[in-house]
């Protein structure tokens, strides 16, 4: 969020705070987006996604303890995630991606006007049991941060950290064994994986999205990329190692 956008949110939370307005959030913002590539606007913490580049998927809790659930995440800079945001308590909630500087900004201006409304590809307002989703890509390397800026919630400690790490792990050689689609499993006979420092060997994998499962069959010779992700290793991207030899 810009210092421009937040000048206009000032703006525009003057006029409502002189008229009758809704509460901030009213709107039934959960739904998800439509991407349109030619309204993208660059931030210093990324740009909104295109939903067909996803490469991963993060569950992401919120609940009255004012708290997100997990609040620290880790992306590789140029990669395409979906946050699904899933309010578990029975206020309303948001989850606002940002800089900390921006994300303090935003906040002093939602406890000055808390009749704001207002919408963007990097938040998603969920009221109480209901989902939303950002889709994002992270372009920079850097420590950024999440937070619900409902007016209380974010002084109350309602944040979380995303730190987008340099470029992806190099991709490492392997056989497909066996593939669990119910499961969301790949077993891999692979070459060491650098990243994680963990030698050749064959080993269960969890996907990150299930549809990285969908063209592959038994036998295969791919390239893939694995990283911790929420705690597991994960494969996060993979590639028939014929692809890179084009």
């Amino acid at each position: 969020m810009t210092l421009t956008t937040l000048l206009a949110l000032a703006a525009a939370a003057l006029a409502l705070h002189a008229a009758p307005a809704s509460a901030h959030g009213d709107e039934d913002h959960a739904a998800p987006r439509r991407y349109d590539a030619a309204k993208v606007e660059e931030t210093p913490f990324g740009h909104e996604g295109n939903p067909a580049n996803v490469r991963r998927v993060i569950p992401l809790g919120m609940s009255d303890a004012m708290r997100f659930t997990p609040a620290d995440i880790t992306v590789q800079r140029g990669e395409t995630v979906k946050f699904v945001v899933r309010n578990d308590g029975k206020l309303l909630h948001e989850m606002v991606l940002g800089t900390p500087a921006d994300l303090k900004a935003h906040a002093a201006l939602m406890q000055k006007f808390p009749e704001m409304e207002h919408a963007s590809p990097n938040m998603a307002h969920v009221k109480p049991g209901a989902s939303g989703e950002i889709v994002w890509q992270f372009t920079k390397a850097g420590d950024f941060q999440f937070a619900c800026l409902q007016p209380g919630h974010f002084e109350a400690g309602m944040l979380g950290r995303v730190l987008v790490a340099g470029d992806a792990p190099a991709m490492t050689q392997g056989e497909v064994r066996r593939i669990d689609k119910a499961q969301g499993k790949l077993t891999l006979r692979h070459g060491p994986i650098a990243n994680l420092e963990m030698p050749g060997m064959t080993m269960v994998f969890k996907v990150s999205d299930p549809r990285l499962l969908e063209n592959l069959r038994e036998g295969d010779t791919v390239r893939f990329s694995a990283e911790r992700v929420n705690g597991a290793i994960a494969v996060t991207a993979i590639e028939p190692a014929a692809s890179a030899a084009r």
